[in-house]
């Protein structure tokens, strides 16, 4: 016979028993769940191990609570695709990927000699790769330490705070922010506390309690705007931190293209986390994320992986080692130049129309740009051939803002580009009757 109500007199009794009747469907998604008191007077016990039971719930994601509404069975959670889907026809501003016409190259030769690999056994760190990649943090950014491979930035991110938080912890994240975290943050069950943005860094709050575990930092090329952390704003954060007991992830995903200074690791005295990615220069399918750091986590996180994935394809590995060892110099500075100068001129052209985006001074190919009415702007602009991306999803204030990805756009579209948004946003102002 289905049960159809919870049951049991401990909280762990309780928690099993209403995982039950939701796993069974019994209680659906949206259904609302007694509210503590009432439960317990109807089981018999105190209050306080009915709300124990709905803590056990809620940290294991079965169920959610929002305040007034009380506790409810959450909606399916949709896997998070972040592709963006272009009308046709449309210059594509809004996916965020980069231009593959600065990929290099797969020739023929970059596997001779190479055999795959059909032994269990002989898996692990690609020991050239290794090597250059320990070699390259020394010298590009300052860090000498052990270094972990994964997949991507957002897996490291997602070890680390797995390894360092527990259920509730507060993390601060920029704001606005790269739209994957607030959805891995929701996901692990940690609060995310936004830190607004000015064209130094992330300001840090006056008024912030010290009940933060994690601090998530991208020192150059912030994701959506661009921003360079000055060397102020990075020596501040520097002082903040050292009084107080928190792990710092600094995601320096377009480290190997930039040409701004990286102010380093060594004033850091507290535990820390490096992290960078091949993608902007290798493209997602020679994807590899670095970590490096002075704290145990890193051991820890060998340790898990070990005992899941255990290695990163050795192929993947070898491609790695020989197209970054081609790019290294010349050629990576090329890349990074490209970018540097489409962003250069699109700033320039609107600059002309009094239109000045965050990260002036910043690197990477997004720009931010804060409209009045979010949904007009991008309507307007498709009407004009340009597809860019909505920032909702980016944004913890919620206000109305535009990712503009010049990846994709020519350098002589630049100023056309940019006398279309300035007619959009003037357009904007207009009142219609």
């Amino acid at each position: 016979m289905t049960q159809l109500k919870p049951k049991g007199n401990t909280a762990v009794n309780i928690a099993q028993s209403i995982e039950q009747l939701i796993r069974r469907k019994v209680w659906p998604e949206g259904y609302r769940l007694p509210t503590v008191r009432s439960l317990a007077d109807e089981l018999g016990v105190n209050p306080n191990t009915v709300s124990a039971a709905y803590k056990q719930l809620r940290d294991a994601g079965i169920i959610d609570t929002d305040g007034r509404r009380g506790s409810f069975v959450p909606h399916k959670t949709e896997i998070l695709h972040s592709e963006t889907a272009i009308p046709q026809g449309l210059v594509d501003l809004a996916s965020g990927n980069v231009d593959r016409r600065l990929l290099p190259p797969l020739a023929s030769d970059l596997l001779e000699h190479y055999s795959l690999n059909a032994d269990v056994g002989n898996y692990g760190d690609h020991p050239e790769l290794m090597k250059f990649l320990k070699n390259w943090l020394a010298e590009h950014i300052g860090i000498e330490s052990e270094v972990m491979l994964l997949s991507s930035s957002l897996d490291i991110m997602e070890r680390i705070l797995m390894q360092r938080c527990i259920s509730g912890s507060k993390v601060l994240i920029e704001d606005p922010c790269w739209p994957p975290l607030p959805a891995l943050l929701a996901t692990l069950r940690l609060e995310a506390v936004p830190l607004q943005m000015d064209d130094e860094g992330a300001v840090i709050p006056e008024q912030l309690n010290d009940d933060f575990s994690v601090v998530i930092l991208t020192p150059r090329a912030h994701s959506p705007t661009g921003i360079n952390y000055s060397q102020a704003r990075w020596q501040q954060w520097q002082a903040f931190l050292n009084q107080r007991d928190a792990l710092l992830i600094v995601d320096d995903h377009w480290a190997a293209l930039s040409q701004q200074p990286f102010y380093g690791m060594q004033g850091f005295e507290g535990e820390w986390m490096y992290t960078t990615s091949t993608s902007k220069f290798l493209g997602t399918d020679a994807r590899i994320a670095i970590a490096a750091g002075n704290s145990n986590i890193l051991h820890a996180m060998k340790k898990r992986f070990a005992l899941g994935p255990r290695w990163i394809s050795k192929i993947l590995q070898h491609l790695t080692w020989q197209l970054w060892q081609q790019l290294e110099g010349e050629a990576m500075h090329e890349i990074s130049e490209n970018y540097r100068i489409r962003r250069q001129t699109l700033f320039a052209c609107l600059n002309q129309h009094g239109i000045f985006p965050l990260g002036k001074n910043g690197e990477g190919f997004h720009i931010w740009l804060p409209v009045a009415n979010e949904a007009q702007v991008i309507q307007f602009l498709a009407a004009k051939g340009w597809a860019v991306q909505s920032c909702a999803a980016f944004h913890f204030a919620k206000r109305g803002s535009v990712r503009i990805t010049f990846s994709n756009l020519d350098l002589a579209d630049c100023a056309r580009l940019a006398d279309d948004i300035a007619e959009t946003l003037n357009a904007g102002r207009k009142t219609i009757y």
